[in-house]
């Protein structure tokens, strides 16, 4: 009798185990699943040739915001002093709890990407390795502030 009832209770805890698992694993297909739109359209986004000479002075915000979701949004704040780059701030995107860049590789950040983009006056730079489509995104909205600098020319 007494094993009888240790019977159910281990068959009890092993039907709470498999229902916990499969749980995990579906929820774990569900978030793939949502992220694929957005995956897929961050590998097809392209980075246009933006020509670094003759930008106006000033403070100019470059958004991108994907149509397929949010998850890796990006703004970007560039200062443009004396026709050059000089300050780019992340506003969205790559950014811990405390408003700091966070490290996507090895040490590498967001930031750094940028400083690879200024140094070669080119946004045809290498993405972050593991981190390609967040790089992707703050490279398109880093674009599109470089493009309101050509404008106000």
């Amino acid at each position: 009798m007494i094993n009888s009832n240790e019977n159910r209770k281990k068959l009890r805890l092993w039907h709470i185990i498999v229902i916990i698992l499969l749980v995990l694993v579906l929820g774990g297909l569900a978030a793939i699943w949502v992220d694929s739109g957005e995956r897929n359209e961050l590998t097809a986004l392209t980075i246009e040739n933006i020509d670094f000479s003759n930008l106006k002075d000033g403070v100019y915000v470059g958004e991108y915001s994907g149509t397929k979701g949010h998850f890796r949004d990006a703004a970007v704040e560039l200062t443009i002093t004396g026709g050059e780059m000089q300050n780019i701030k992340i506003l969205k995107g790559a950014l811990d709890n405390n408003g700091n860049p966070t490290e996507l590789s090895e040490g590498v950040t967001i930031l750094d990407l940028f400083q690879k983009a200024k140094n070669s006056q080119s946004l045809q730079v290498d993405a972050i390795s593991g981190a390609t489509l967040t790089s992707k995104a703050h490279l398109k909205a880093l674009e599109n502030a470089l493009k309101k600098a050509k404008e106000e020319n």
